[in-house]
């Protein structure tokens, strides 16, 4: 196998496995901000209206963001019925076909994202809520999720590939 591809597949696990690792602390910052929620309105009667959207674009970065690393790991969800008897070379020929609709998925996701998000930065969209924050700061993070899925699933597909023609990435 050529080094550009093994080179490209540790260069892309090794940033989606750090940038994974720091969002699973994401979590705690949900939880922080949901728990300020509740005691914004327990403690001083004064509800606060931007909790629960920042929870949201907290909720949104967790998942898009963290969207490679839980594909490098394998914990996608995959319907078991035959996968789990087949061979290693068979699910690889299968997760092959698959990454490659996987990729053609998340391309047009990108396409329309960034039209999204040209559209929220020339005319500086904002929430139709009380707060009214920008919208374009959580579109930029859902087009980076994106592009770091596109990246993960570049190097399946290349592993996947190697696996396929007995060599090891």
């Amino acid at each position: 196998m050529l080094n550009i591809f093994k080179t490209y597949v540790r260069v892309v696990d090794r940033f989606n496995r750090l940038i994974g690792q720091m969002i699973m602390y994401g979590f705690f910052v949900m939880v922080a901000i949901l728990l300020w929620s509740v005691l914004s309105k327990m403690l001083f009667v004064v509800p606060s209206f931007w909790t629960l959207e920042v929870s949201q674009f907290a909720m949104v970065t967790y998942y898009m963001v963290g969207g490679a690393y839980s594909l490098q790991l394998g914990s996608n969800v995959r319907m078991d019925l035959f996968y789990g008897q087949w061979s290693d070379r068979r699910k690889a020929a299968f997760d092959s076909v698959t990454v490659l609709l996987l990729i053609f998925y998340l391309v047009v996701l990108l396409i329309g994202g960034l039209d999204s998000l040209s559209y929220a930065i020339e005319y500086q969209e904002r929430s139709p809520t009380f707060w009214r924050p920008l919208m374009w700061p959580v579109k930029s993070i859902m087009c980076f999720g994106i592009v770091l899925m596109i990246l993960q699933s570049v190097s399946e597909l290349i592993k996947d590939i190697a696996k396929l023609r007995g060599v090891e990435v």
